[in-house]
């Protein structure tokens, strides 16, 4: 069974979809009287480009996990997976981050993330709780704010890579998340784990990859970070841009999670490199892009994030 915001893009015999808001406690209780649920992979989160209302989106993060995690404990559930996010910190640490490393979150949808995953720790005593910490998650279908670098990739367009594109940054496979809460849930054990992609290449080379397999004639160019940086600053403070904190991070510097517990304790490997997420997701795009362009009422990881003041950037490419 699932519950979202939006109806369910997809259908299966054996699958329930409910449309609704998981802030309704009487709403989610109301599944638990109907089903009974071994395992929960709590998913659902706002994410902040998607949406103006910062309280919506607070509640939906921090008051929906509270209330998936009060009614699935009094209901005798089993385990329930959390998926958090690097968003716990915002700055470069020069290492690999470990699941140790005290959070240091600067907007928002990264203390709802934080805040996610203290309720849930005053559950481990009554059901096996793991929040497993992602970075971004890349797959076919999902777009927001790469469908923007797709676009410009399609078009042939330069790719502007904040000083030279040299930073690594992590990715996670789609598929390879889903094997990860699977296996978490599967192990009986309440923890954090960090998940991620192996031989982490620079954004560079990940963006080339998928330069060379598209053929469009679309080339990389450095845009020096210092000035670059400000000026996102100051596009977004004015609203002109879609960037946030989190996103000058990903274009900017290294973020990378040490992955060596998740592989030790639940025995799970990643699978795909991070050209490879990119390639096939920017396929998707390509031979979905007409029909993306026109889509409305669907999840902001399931249409094109605004180009905002880019569309400028899109003149001069």
């Amino acid at each position: 069974m699932v519950i979202d915001l939006y109806p369910v893009n997809f259908t299966h015999p054996d699958l329930v979809a409910v449309q609704g808001d998981i802030r309704n406690a009487e709403l989610v209780s109301s599944l638990f009287t109907r089903f009974y649920f071994h395992e929960i992979y709590h998913c659902a989160a706002i994410l902040a480009h998607a949406v103006k209302d910062k309280n919506f989106l607070w509640t939906s993060n921090v008051d929906g996990t509270k209330n998936i995690a009060s009614i699935a404990a009094k209901n005798g559930a089993l385990s329930l997976i959390f998926t958090s996010s690097n968003c716990l910190w915002a700055r470069n640490m020069g290492r690999p981050v470990h699941e140790d490393d005290p959070p240091e979150p600067l907007e928002i949808y990264g203390k709802s993330k934080w805040e996610g995953e203290k309720i849930l720790a005053q559950y481990s005593d009554k059901m096996h709780i793991v929040s497993l910490r992602c970075p971004t998650i890349i797959d076919q279908g999902r777009l927001g704010l790469l469908a923007i670098l797709f676009e410009f990739i399609s078009e042939g367009r330069k790719i502007w890579a904040v000083g030279g594109g040299a930073n690594r940054y992590q990715f996670i496979y789609a598929p390879d998340l889903v094997q990860a809460c699977i296996k978490a849930a599967q192990a009986g054990i309440s923890t954090t784990l960090n998940v991620g992609s192996d031989d982490v290449p620079t954004l560079r080379e990940a963006y080339q990859y998928v330069i060379d397999r598209a053929q469009t004639g679309s080339r990389v160019i450095t845009v020096p970070k210092r000035p670059a940086i400000i000026a996102l600053k100051l596009a977004r403070l004015l609203r002109l841009s879609p960037l946030g904190p989190y996103q000058y991070r990903m274009i900017a510097e290294d973020f990378v999670f040490d992955t060596s517990r998740v592989k030790k304790l639940i025995e799970w490997q990643p699978t795909l490199t991070n050209g490879e997420m990119l390639w096939r997701a920017y396929r998707y795009y390509q031979e979905n892009r007409r029909e993306i362009e026109n889509r409305s009422e669907v999840s902001a990881h399931r249409q094109q994030a605004a180009m905002g003041i880019l569309k400028l950037l899109k003149l001069f490419s």
